[in-house]
């Protein structure tokens, strides 16, 4: 009876029947753009101390994920394009390249919602946020952005997309379940998470922003009222001849000889002004502190700001490149009637893996601190 039976076998991967040069073509200097640009990002931030933020920390984890993509998937997804849509792969590297697709793509966007609530506490709770260390929030922020995204692909890794009757020639997700709860767990709940997060932070800087004019407007008016009292006083030829200059007094000065000095009440002529004793001016008890740390912070909060107009173009870019293909995908789970090409579902997981390659493009363009290093770097390199 065991000689009868046969154990199963898994159905030979299918040929592909034509090539897709355009992939290659567009791929790999896609992937090589994706790392060069992402390792920079990298480098700036652990080499330049000017870029030692936290928020760029944040940043950091993000170019992380992208480049963990860069290596892990899309060489598989170009090389699937490349035979016209055909996967001729066994199932289980199919199944390995779902999950960390899934795992990268939901790291980038709780990266993102983690910059956000980072960025949330540091404007309307600004006493208790640390900004020159990563303190105990911000690295349980780190560690849940990627143990959440691993939660939300592990279910790939205990074998939901073994589902009876399955294509091998095809890789995607099987289960269409599995499909909804994914794409609601990495883009549907954190996305207006986010967003919510960010006007309530760009409030808060509006509301601080006007603040401070108000605090000018006041200076403005005190120095103004300053100067129109001094012009009220009489004009310098009514003053009497300019003193010579103060002289320090020192500490071993009497009394007595403070009492030589010309009282206010006397009417001196300009001959006695001019051999009347010099008064002086003890400077002991004046001390000067610019508090060089309220400059620190200030030169620090300037630069966070900075660093937080990039956000929202990175948040953009993200939601323009990732919209179209969660949207789609979702539909073609959920709507069994509804016929979606596999070529637009092919262009908008192009479009999705683009915004890897955007993030070094947009810090360049928006960050000129980023953008100064990249410079540097690449003139070395190039010298």
């Amino acid at each position: 009876m065991a000689a009868n039976v046969s154990a199963p076998t898994e159905p030979a991967a299918p040929e592909a029947e034509g090539h897709n040069p355009a992939a290659l073509v567009f791929g790999v200097p896609l992937i090589v753009v994706i790392i060069c640009g992402n390792m920079l990002v990298c480098l700036s931030v652990l080499t330049e101390k000017a870029l030692k933020t936290t928020t760029n920390y944040f940043i950091v984890s993000l170019a992380v994920a992208d480049l963990m993509l860069a290596v892990l998937v899309l060489p598989l997804f170009v090389y699937s394009e490349y035979q016209d849509g055909v996967w001729t792969l066994s199932t289980t590297v199919c199944d390995g390249l779902m999950t960390m697709d899934v795992m990268l793509c939901t790291a980038s966007i709780f990266n993102l919602c983690a910059i956000s609530i980072d960025r949330f506490i540091a404007v309307l709770i600004p006493l208790n946020y640390n900004r020159k260390h990563v303190d105990l929030r911000q690295a349980v922020l780190l560690s849940a952005t990627w143990i959440l995204a691993l939660a939300v692909a592990s279910p790939v890794m205990f074998g939901i997309n073994h589902v009876p009757g399955r294509d091998p020639g095809e890789c995607k997700l099987e289960n269409d379940d599995y499909v909804l709860y994914s794409s609601v767990c990495s883009f549907f709940i954190p996305c207006p998470i986010m967003l919510m997060l960010y006007c309530g932070m760009f409030r808060g800087l509006r509301r601080w922003e006007e603040a401070r004019k108000a605090k000018l407007r006041n200076s403005i008016q005190a120095c103004r009222k300053l100067q129109e009292a001094a012009a009220s006083l009489p004009p310098l030829a009514s003053l009497p001849p300019p003193l010579p200059p103060i002289i320090e007094r020192e500490p071993t000065d009497t009394p007595d000889e403070r009492s030589t000095f010309p009282s206010p009440d006397q009417h001196l002529s300009s001959l006695e002004l001019k051999d009347a004793p010099v008064p002086t001016v003890s400077f002991a008890e004046i001390k000067f502190n610019p508090d060089p740390q309220r400059r620190k912070r200030a030169k620090i909060n300037s630069r966070e700001r900075k660093a937080m107009q990039v956000l929202p173009v990175v948040v953009g870019a993200f939601l323009f490149c990732w919209t179209p293909f969660f949207v789609l995908h979702t539909m073609r789970a959920r709507c069994q009637h509804c016929h979606i090409p596999p070529a637009l579902m092919s262009v908008v997981t192009w479009l999705g893996y683009v915004n890897s390659a955007l993030n070094p493009v947009i810090y360049t363009v928006f960050n000129t601190e980023f953008r100064n290093f990249f410079k540097k770097f690449l003139h070395r390199c190039c010298s």
